[in-house]
């Protein structure tokens, strides 16, 4: 039996990097804000599981100042498992916790391209889960995806679930990873719900999409219709660069944990200083609801034939970059995102507005 424990979502001040290096100062902060969040949320039920943010290693600079992507590779990205993890390994140990967690890291078989990837450390200081990024911030975000080196990606490991959207199984429940905006496209959460996902990291998302509702929505529609936990503290304050002077709120807020139900079970709305949130998860009430339910354990009826039909013509083009290393933004807004547009309204599926 798993026993109801506490969850904290790390909501901390970061500040962008410029080379590998500068990711110690936003480690030594994560490790001062967990023992904070960590001393409070543990004299309520105890705590388990630790979630930090996305960005909260390195920030977003390859992404803000558009840099070039070879280059960030070779002086910014890190390895997986490597020192940083090492650190949070350190970290997990003693508060004997999972951390959950992201980093823009390498792959030893793609040199000049890096990777945006979730990870789980267990309270021992492995890593125990590594999921590559699907779907990333598109218009500027250019980290490597698996689909953008689909075939080759298939030959190495695999057509599966677990190859795509993996799931750990741990002391704490099934674990799995589902960043920023993955989980603005419902597939990134049925794919983890039917690979077994009970407690799903969901985090970051930038302004102006909290500020719109987009991260509540997109959280509790993903936890409700797969009946899983989704842990989605955001970021604080944004210092550009390691040695910047005033620091800018550019995600928003709205920190929150979702229960298997869609209900919000910790929010924190404001994310003008470091931070956190905490929230129950209860495993095994979920696990209940999902074998009691009659309606609202949806997975169930998934009728997998239809959705075969809606997916069955390709829509965003696989291997992008098996060959080519992700350009600037404004070559991808033309090369990519323009032509998507094109081929949504050449198939009749999206009509041209008036004049357009």
């Amino acid at each position: 039996m798993i026993e109801p424990y506490t969850a904290v979502g790390l909501v901390p001040t970061f500040w962008g990097i410029r080379r590998r290096e500068d990711i110690q100062k936003n480690l030594e902060h994560i490790e001062e804000l967990t023992a904070a969040a960590f001393w409070l949320a543990n004299l309520d039920v105890p705590v388990r599981l630790i979630a930090v943010p996305e960005g909260g290693l390195q920030g977003f600079s390859d992404e803000i100042l558009d840099l070039d992507p070879a280059e960030f590779t070779r002086t910014c990205a890190i390895d997986i498992p490597g020192p940083e993890t090492d650190r949070l390994g350190k970290l997990a140990r003693q508060w004997k916790v999972f951390i959950m967690a992201q980093a823009k890291a390498r792959h030893e078989d793609w040199p000049n391209r890096f990777f945006n990837v979730g990870f789980v450390i267990d309270p021992d200081g492995n890593v125990v889960l590594k999921h590559h990024k699907i779907s990333a911030l598109l218009a500027c975000e250019r980290s490597v995806s698996p689909h953008d080196v689909f075939d080759w990606w298939v030959e190495k490991y695999g057509r599966t679930l677990q190859a795509f959207w993996p799931v750990v199984d741990t002391a704490i429940g099934r674990l799995g990873v589902m960043m920023a905006m993955e989980g603005n496209y419902p597939e990134n959460g049925r794919g983890l719900a039917l690979n077994g996902a009970e407690v799903v990291y969901r985090a970051s998302l930038p302004a102006p999409f909290t500020q719109n509702d987009f991260f509540e929505i997109s959280n509790r529609a993903r936890a409700l219709e797969n009946n899983m936990y989704v842990i989605a503290p955001n970021m604080s304050s944004y210092y550009v660069f390691p040695d910047s002077k005033t620091a800018i709120d550019a995600v928003g807020g709205q920190s929150m944990i979702v229960d298997h139900r869609g209900a919000i079970v910790g929010k924190q709305l404001f994310s003008n200083g470091s931070t956190f949130v905490t929230g129950v998860v209860n495993v095994e009430a979920l696990r209940h609801h999902r074998q009691s339910a009659q309606v609202t354990n949806w997975p169930k009826d998934i009728r997998a034939e239809l959705a075969q039909i809606v997916y069955e013509r390709p829509i965003y083009p696989k291997n992008l970059y098996a060959k080519a290393i992700p350009g600037r933004h404004a070559d991808y807004k033309r090369e990519v995102l323009d032509r998507q547009v094109q081929l949504m309204q050449e198939r009749g599926i999206w009509k041209k507005p008036i004049g357009g």
